[in-house]
């Protein structure tokens, strides 16, 4: 609320646009991140395991939702308020770059399934994270 004018203050101006492709990479990222939180054991089984993950197993997937949630948020916030995106899609890149190299340390370990979504889909993640990064700023 503004105090001098009494208005409420969007964080927009008139003439932002909306950054759809942010907004459709943070809506995804944001939905995944909440399944983590939500369901953690069936968001697991999503990705390729089939297994019923142990206790710390569990921990380190919630941490993966809040982190996929605040930068799927934020990155749908900035896209909303007509904000430069580009830093968080590189944010959202950076986070698949950590788990595709995480995961090629247990590679081996995988199933085909885990190897094709879970590494896959962090590869596609990384290359989205630094399309949207190296974009031009929309005016």
């Amino acid at each position: 609320m503004d105090r001098l004018n009494g208005r409420v203050r969007t964080g927009r101006s008139s003439s932002a646009t909306v950054d759809k492709a942010a907004l459709a990479a943070g809506t995804i990222r944001l939905a995944s991140g909440i399944s983590f939180l939500v369901d953690p054991v069936r968001a697991n089984r999503w990705w390729g395991d089939k297994e019923e993950p142990v206790t710390t197993t569990r921990l380190l997937l919630r941490s993966m939702g809040y982190r996929d949630a605040l930068i799927g948020g934020l990155l749908v916030h900035a896209a909303l308020r007509g904000r430069d995106t580009r830093r968080w899609f590189l944010a959202s890149g950076g986070a698949d770059a950590s788990d595709l190299l995480g995961g090629l340390a247990v590679h081996d370990q995988m199933t085909r399934s885990q190897q094709l979504v879970g590494l896959g889909g962090a590869v596609v993640g990384i290359g989205v994270g630094l399309w949207g990064a190296t974009r031009r700023r929309s005016r």
